[in-house]
């Protein structure tokens, strides 16, 4: 398996305050057909130095398995199970023993997210949305967990009407009745706001205003950002505009000091023939962007220097997805634990992984000279001492026959053996140091893996 190391999130947890740390999470759906073991899935987590995740439901096999992990975890109460929970005190405290004390603190519950998008996806929850949360919050306090565990309920970034300028941004008045009493409970509790920003959305439904590179979090000169005309801010992403407009929307209801976390963002890496902008590269540049302006600390034109902590959604491939294609590949790795692309993490300071340092490959040049590669391949397996055994007729490698996938195991292996320096991957030119490995490229048998 390529254990690729791609993210190195090692900044302590933000309990309430978003002026501590920053820090990227994770998220973790499980709609897969080949779903992983809980601790294929901690394994994964632990060799991917992910020190953040929300999960959502509260699954005790999850929870089990990252016991003892360091591993700071977001549960979640289901929509489903929201009705129950929001009228009765006593089952908002069963569930809080049966969830959350039976595995705290050998298992680090730092959040319970009560519900998700109710506002927009479960509106008849929606009156009972703050009693569950305060019914929660009641059996943290009885347990005397309420410092430690924070409790809130995701919104999704719709629920702002006029996002743009966000100076003018407010949430949906037809939701104050909840909004109010819901901020109330944040500011009181010292909690954060959680929010789900996708600028893959804005950007598709947005008919060309938003370009994409503004939404990828692409470099834009003055000209191309988008500015604030009553504060004369530039903005030069769409994701801190979504955050400033929030701090606004807030602002306008009076509350100024609840901090915001994203529990939701990312883009896809693959869609349908009407999403060509879902592919790999865009996928890769959103979030590898993303992770280095969350640890930056740049925090956003209204808020600079506060950084918002932000959970990536998310971290596999959901197969089983209802919806178009786009919504089976906004993940990071498939269910084998495989990359679908490695993050370019270069220059982010201690977040780096050095990811390409140690996983780095020698293959075959694309388009090189068929006579070059032949003669390549038998100095490899002459003077270069490389051991071609595998490659003969009926061995693990031989097939597929060919000159390319031959040459690129012997180089490969040399490349390994000699400590992989770059001209030991030269080969007069015919060779090519790359990162994707090339066992699953098909140029050669997967067995030599």
């Amino acid at each position: 398996m390529a254990w690729l190391l791609i993210l190195v999130l090692v900044f302590a947890v933000s309990q309430a305050t978003a002026d501590e740390e920053p820090y990227i999470g994770v998220n973790i759906g499980t709609d897969l057909s080949m779903m992983p073991h809980p601790t294929q899935v901690v394994a994964l987590l632990k060799a991917q130095q992910i020190r953040h995740i929300r999960l959502y439901d509260a699954d005790r096999g999850m929870l089990v398995a990252l016991a003892n992990s360091g591993i700071r975890v977001m549960v979640s109460i289901p929509n489903e199970q929201l009705l129950g929970i929001g009228q009765s005190n006593s089952t908002a405290a069963n569930w809080v023993s049966r969830n959350i004390v039976a595995h705290y603190p050998a298992t680090n519950i730092t959040a319970i997210c009560v519900g998700s998008e109710v506002l927009t996806t479960l509106p008849n929850a929606a009156r009972i949305l703050v009693n569950a949360m305060k019914f929660i919050h009641s059996a943290l306090v009885a347990s005397n967990l309420d410092n430690q565990i924070k409790v809130s309920s995701p919104l999704a970034s719709s629920i702002i009407l006029d996002s743009f300028p966000p100076s003018q941004a407010f949430f949906n008045r037809s939701w104050n009745p909840v909004l109010v009493p819901m901020l109330n409970f944040l500011q009181s509790t010292g909690s954060y706001l959680m929010l789900n920003i996708y600028p893959y959305y804005d950007y598709m439904q947005s008919n060309g205003v938003i370009p994409l590179d503004y939404a990828l979090f692409k470099p834009l000169s003055p000209t191309k950002e988008a500015v604030d005309a009553n504060t004369l801010v530039h903005y030069s992403n769409v994701f801190d505009a979504m955050v400033d407009a929030t701090y606004f929307a807030m602002a306008f209801l009076n509350f100024t000091n609840i901090p915001v976390i994203v529990t939701e963002t990312g883009w896809p890496s693959k869609g349908d023939s009407n999403e060509p902008d879902a592919t790999m590269e865009n996928a890769n540049t959103y979030n590898s962007n993303l992770i280095r302006h969350v640890m930056n600390k740049t925090g956003t034109p209204k808020r600079p220097g506060i950084a918002v902590s932000t959970y990536i959604y998310e971290l596999y491939n959901e197969d089983l997805k209802p919806g178009p294609i786009s919504e089976k590949n906004w993940g990071l790795f498939d269910a084998n634990g495989d990359p679908i692309y490695i993050l370019r993490l270069t220059d982010s300071g201690s977040l780096l992984a050095n990811d390409t340092t140690n996983q780095t490959y020698c293959t075959a040049k694309e388009g090189a000279d068929p006579k070059m590669l032949q003669a390549a391949l038998d100095w490899a397996c002459g003077p270069g001492k490389v051991d071609c055994s595998p490659l003969l007729q009926g061995k693990p490698c031989y097939e597929p026959d060919n000159v390319i996938a031959h040459a690129t195991y012997a180089f490969d292996t040399y490349y390994h053996r000699m400590g992989k320096t770059s001209d030991a991957c030269d080969f007069n030119g015919v060779a090519d140091i790359t990162t994707t490995d090339p066992s699953k490229m098909n140029q050669y048998h997967a067995s030599h893996a």
